[in-house]
C-alpha cells in the first residue's frame, strides 16, 4: 500500500516428502510475514492462519539498509513466521502468477525491475533481507500484475509497432491487483453474491491511483498500462498525458528523458496543481479556506476519475456497484462524493454516508440504483491469503 504524500522446487530442496509436508500443513495455521515496501515507506506483518495482525512495523522511510534491522526486530519480538510473501508491484512478461521464489525467480526479477524503477527495487532489497534472515522458510513473490493477466487482447495492446510489442513487450499491464482482488471479494460478500456473477468498476485511490473493470469476477480492463504511471491523476505522478508533448520536450526544448521522468513520476500530480500539497486531506481543507490552487487540484483529480469510471463501464454490460478502495477511497468522502454526483449517466448519484471506513459498507442510500461500496485497502492481507493458497496446493 501506497503513502498517501506518495513449478520451482529448489525451495524445498533438503526436504524430505514428509517434511515438505509437514511444512506445508503447518503454513495453514502458521504465522506468515507479509513484506510490502514502497517507494517511499515500510510495511511488515505477521498474519495468524485467520488473517489476525500478530505483530507488524510500518516505516513511512524509504526502504534501505534500515529494512534488515527492522526486519530482525520484528522477528526478535515474535512470532516466528514459517513462510513469507512480499509484494511485487510488476511481474513484467514472464512472471504472470504468484510464485514460489527460488534463485531463478529471483534473478527474474532484477530484469523487471527497470519497469517499475520506484517500487520494485525497494521491494527487492527488502525481499533479500527477509530471505537471508528467513533461509529455512519458503518465500512467495505475489505480484500486483496477476489479477489483469488475463485482459482481453483489445484492453491490452497498444497501437504501435509490432517490433516493439514483440520485441520489449510492451504492452498494458495493469497493478494495484492485490488491492482489486482484496476489494472484489469483500464486496462479493457484502452484497451476498459470488465474484463471477459481478459487473463492477473498482476504483484504487491512493500516493497511486487507478479504476479497473471486473467482469464476471475477472479484470477486464484497467486506467494503468505498462507501468504505474498511466492513468489517473495521482498524488506526485502525473497520469496520462499527451505522449506528443513528451516528444516536444526533448527534441524542441531539450529537457532531459530523466528530467522529464523525475517530473512525472516525483513533481507531477496534486502537488504541481496544487503548489502546496498531494494529500487531499490538506486540498479540502486549503480548498475551504480559499485556495483556488488547491480546489483546481482537486476538481482536475475528480473529473480525471469520473473519466477513468466512466471509461471502465464501458467495457461492462451492466454495472452492479462502483467499489472505492485505497487511501483516499476509504477515508476521503469529499472525494468520492464529487466523483460520485458527477456520474448520473451511469446512474449514480451523490448524497454518500460521509463516513471514514473501517470496514467494508455500503455508503449509497437504500435502493440506489448503483450501489457504492467502499473497502478498506488490504493488500498485504491479500498476499497473506495468495501465500497460503499456492503453498498449501504444493
Amino acid at each position: 500500500m501506497e503513502v498517501r504524500h506518495e513449478s520451482h522446487e529448489s525451495s524445498f530442496e533438503g526436504c524430505s516428502r514428509n517434511e515438505g509436508e509437514d511444512r506445508r500443513v503447518r503454513t495453514r495455521t502458521s504465522p506468515v510475514l507479509v513484506t510490502d515496501a514502497g517507494s517511499s515507506s515500510l510495511r511488515l506483518t505477521v498474519f495468524g492462519d485467520g488473517g489476525q495482525v500478530l505483530n507488524e512495523h510500518h516505516s513511512d522511510a524509504p526502504p534501505g539498509e534500515g529494512a534488515t534491522e527492522a526486519l530482525r526486530q520484528l522477528l526478535k519480538e515474535g512470532p516466528a513466521p514459517t513462510a513469507a510473501g512480499h509484494r511485487i508491484v510488476h511481474g513484467g512478461p514472464e512472471l504472470r502468477s504468484h510464485t514460489l521464489l527460488d534463485d531463478a525467480v529471483r534473478a527474474r526479477l532484477d530484469r523487471v525491475a527497470e519497469l517499475a524503477p520506484l517500487h520494485v527495487p525497494p521491494a527487492l532489497t527488502v525481499l533479500d533481507a527477509a530471505r537471508n534472515l528467513l533461509p529455512g522458510v519458503p518465500h512467495v513473490a505475489c505480484f500486483d500484475t496477476v489479477f489483469h493477466a488475463g485482459l482481453p487482447v483489445a484492453a491490452r495492446e497498444y497501437a504501435v509497432p509490432s517490433s516493439w510489442r514483440d520485441t520489449y513487450g510492451l504492452r498494458r499491464y495493469g497493478f494495484h491487483g492485490l488491492s482489486y482482488a482484496w476489494a472484489l471479494a469483500r464486496t462479493a460478500e457484502l452484497l451476498g453474491r459470488r465474484p463471477e456473477q459481478l459487473h463492477l468498476v473498482m476504483v484504487h485511490l491512493g500516493g497511486g491511483c487507478s479504476a479497473c473493470a471486473v467482469r464476471d469476477g475477472r479484470s477486464v480492463d484497467t486506467t494503468m498500462g505498462f507501468t504505474p504511471l498511466e492513468g489517473l491523476v495521482m498524488t506526485r505522478r502525473s497520469g496520462s498525458i499527451d505522449p506528443g508533448a513528451l516528444t516536444w520536450l526533448l527534441t524542441r526544448k531539450n529537457v532531459s528523458a530523466n528530467e522529464i521522468e523525475d517530473a512525472l513520476n516525483h513533481r507531477s500530480g496534486l502537488l504541481a496543481l496544487s503548489g502546496t500539497s498531494g494529500d487531499t486531506r490538506d486540498l479540502v481543507r486549503s480548498r475551504a479556506a480559499g485556495d483556488e490552487r488547491a480546489a483546481l487540484a482537486l476538481d482536475v483529480f475528480t473529473h480525471q476519475c469520473r473519466r477513468g469510471i466512466a471509461g471502465m463501464a464501458a467495457s461492462l454490460s451492466r454495472l452492479d456497484a462502483l467499489v472505492f478502495t485505497g487511501e483516499i477511497g476509504e477515508d476521503q468522502p469529499e472525494v468520492r462524493e464529487e466523483v460520485c454526483a458527477g456520474l448520473s449517466v451511469l446512474g449514480l448519484t451523490g448524497g454518500l454516508r460521509p463516513l471514514v471506513a473501517e470496514r467494508p459498507e455500503i455508503i449509497s442510500e437504500p435502493g440506489a440504483r448503483v450501489p457504492v461500496v467502499v473497502v478498506p485497502t488490504g493488500e498485504a492481507q491479500q498476499i497473506d491469503v495468495e501465500t497460503r493458497a499456492l503453498l498449501d496446493h504444493r
